[in-house]
């Protein structure tokens, strides 16, 4: 069975950048890279929310509204590995950051669409 690790995440000022990083690993190292990924975040008294998704191949990049703009996804099939590059943080971006795995090779929106999450890393912006 996969597992995603996040990391990256910290206490950064508005205005600054942090770039998530999440590696699967697990007895079949190729367990991430013929599918979507998608990054989503739980804010303090909040519902968990979707940030960002990547299909299989690095198209199909979707984001939420939100983010659109300030945030990019990108992956590296070769190291298992999914990014998340935030810029112009503002004080609404502070939550807990997870990468799923998603059923197929190219996923949504939808947490329902995935199989695979990890245990996130916290991002704290401070105004």
């Amino acid at each position: 069975q996969v597992q995603l690790v996040e990391s990256g995440g910290g206490l950064v000022q508005a205005g600054g950048s942090l770039r998530l990083a999440c590696v699967a690993s697990g007895r079949y190292r190729s367990t991430i890279s013929n599918n979507g990924m998608a990054w989503f975040r739980r804010a303090p008294g909040k519902e968990r929310e979707f940030v960002a998704a990547i299909g299989w191949n690095g198209g199909n990049i979707r984001y939420a509204d939100s983010v659109r703009g300030r945030f990019t996804v990108s992956r590296d099939r070769a190291q298992n590995t999914v990014y998340l590059q935030m810029n112009s943080l503002q004080s609404e971006d502070t939550a807990l950051y997870y990468c799923a795995k998603g059923r197929g090779a190219v996923s949504g929106s939808d947490p329902t669409g995935y199989t695979a999450w990890g245990q996130g890393t916290q991002v704290t912006v401070s105004e």
